[in-house]
């Protein structure tokens, strides 16, 4: 489990809530909670929006049992990125660009692409 800073938890919920895809928002202010660490290890990883859309659609299916074809994931994909890029600390190296060298690998980890100097 990924563990959320309270700084960002608060900012993504808040955003979830808005949000709201179920619509109980006003009534139950945790319930998308279970999205919060995956959405920040998403974030802080360097995620792009479609993928981060991707997350939204399978959790919006397969956990809450929607259908997220007209639920606006791309949209709230986006905003997610904006809020991040406002939130993020400008030394967190995990929410910036991965430094690109004249000589690097690209190398996979559980689905991941990443750049390593050599």
């Amino acid at each position: 489990m990924t563990v959320v800073p309270e700084v960002y938890e608060d900012g993504l919920r808040r955003l979830l809530n808005e949000w709201d895809p179920l619509g109980v928002a006003e009534d139950v202010q945790d319930e998308y909670d279970c999205m919060l660490g995956h959405l920040f290890l998403l974030l802080r990883t360097g995620a792009d929006q479609a993928r981060i859309a991707d997350f939204l659609r399978a959790d919006l299916t397969d956990h809450f049992g929607l259908d997220p074809r007209f639920l606006g994931t791309e949209s709230m994909a986006a905003r997610l990125l904006a809020w991040w890029a406002a939130a993020a600390p400008p030394h967190d190296a995990c929410s910036r660009p991965a430094y690109r060298s004249k000589s690097t690998s690209t190398f996979s980890v559980m689905g991941w692409d990443w750049q390593a100097r050599t």
